[in-house]
């Protein structure tokens, strides 16, 4: 088992903290797990066991607390006395109105309260609703490469590791299935089928083959810049009739479930936001694989995608930026400030080189700037602008 430590570092900042922690996330990306590690991580911190209340609703021993009224009254019965007992609940979302019970137990003073639960119910934009908006989201991804890399240590070299990781995506179910094609595939489609069946289809009633083409549709151009309508237009033009309507609802959706995720245009002169079209990338390299069935393998876009779910998890706020003069892959205003970042699979040629350092010629304020490729050689500095090998970045061995 790989210790998710970004996120138990987030639970340890906001243990004792008088919010609902709410892990959400891409179904199978391991919140459970989450939970499993942070009962340990209280149990060796010196918390009793009695104070220890995990309670997962998808288990059959459970089912007699499918109700909130008896959830809620198994787990008082639970908590004597005035010490802080810690409530881990999983698959909340099995319970009709589990925010009742959720809102009742909160308010205790000796209840720290945990919750997991599937997308179709624990939803950004419903969260604020079902629990009056006293909780803190913590978003969980599937494992990053230095995870991944974490989990094959000693079994490969770094090129094959990266290799595989391009091939079979970052779910942590996948490090059991022993490389094996067939069986990567199967479940990474049978995945794929149960978030656009349980956690889109049924928010929006929308019709699972239109979602996973309009699924396989962004996956397949991912880093593009693309609006409801032009999607809707590219999609019928491509033989499949769908409105830009649809298309914005179903958008909607599959972002909620974290299959897709969207990037807002930054303009950097302006310092604002622009509403126009967004770009989209995949939460998997594996689903893509398994939704747009092609061998082809655009490293460059791939690459891209990869250090976007990277700056996810280290920098939270990414935008696409726009100068006057073009775009930069990448603003980031994370923990330590604004941050500038360009991706290219190559920068071999002198001319992509110039090409790629140029896309920072519009921005004149002094902030961090960072190229990201996939040549394997020493760190370099262009005019203050810092060209790092991609991979030791990723696995955290070089800081941008």
């Amino acid at each position: 088992m790989i210790s998710r430590e970004k996120y138990l570092a987030d639970l340890r900042c906001w243990k004792d903290k008088d919010v609902i922690k709410v892990i959400t996330g891409v179904r199978r990306c391991g919140k459970s797990t989450l939970m499993e590690q942070w009962k340990a991580h209280l149990r060796t911190s010196g918390i009793g066991a009695e104070r220890i209340i995990h309670i997962n609703l998808e288990m059959m021993e459970n089912e007699p607390l499918l109700e909130y009224h008896a959830l809620h009254d198994a787990v008082l019965s639970q908590c004597a006395g005035d010490a802080i007992h810690y409530v881990l609940l999983d698959e909340v979302q099995n319970i009709p109105d589990f925010q009742k019970a959720i809102d009742s137990l909160y308010v205790r003073p000796n209840i720290d309260l945990y919750i997991t639960g599937s997308n179709a119910h624990l939803l950004s934009g419903t969260l604020a609703t079902l629990l009056s908006g006293r909780y803190v989201e913590i978003k969980m991804l599937p494992f990053s490469f230095s995870e991944y890399a974490e989990a094959h240590k000693g079994e490969a070299t770094q090129t094959r590791l990266w290799s595989d990781f391009l091939h079979d995506g970052s779910f942590p179910a996948i490090m059991q299935l022993g490389g094996d094609d067939g069986l990567t595939f199967d479940y990474l489609d049978g995945v794929l089928n149960t978030i656009l069946v349980k956690d889109v289809a049924q928010r929006v009633g929308g019709n699972a083959p239109a979602l996973r083409r309009l699924s396989a549709f962004l996956y397949d151009n991912i880093g593009n810049l693309a609006s409801p309508s032009s999607i809707a237009k590219a999609m019928t033009a491509g033989g499949h009739s769908i409105s830009a309507p649809t298309v914005n609802r179903y958008l909607e959706a599959l972002e909620a479930a974290f299959l897709v995720y969207p990037v807002d245009r930054y303009d950097v002169r302006g310092k604002r936001i622009l509403k126009q079209e967004k770009k989209y990338y995949a939460v998997d390299m594996g689903l893509r694989r398994v939704l747009c069935s092609n061998g082809v393998r655009d490293t460059g876009r791939i690459l891209e995608n990869l250090v976007f779910l990277e700056l996810l998890r280290r920098e939270k706020n990414v935008y696409v930026g726009q100068g006057p003069t073009g775009e930069i892959d990448f603003v980031t205003n994370g923990p330590a400030g604004v941050k500038y970042w360009q991706v290219s699979e190559t920068t071999a040629h002198e001319e992509t080189l110039q090409r790629e350092l140029s896309s920072f010629e519009s921005v004149r304020d002094n902030y961090p700037k960072t190229l990201l490729t996939l040549d394997d050689a020493r760190e370099q500095s262009y005019d203050g602008i810092r060209r790092i090998y991609a991979l030791d970045w990723l696995l955290g061995k070089a800081e941008a």
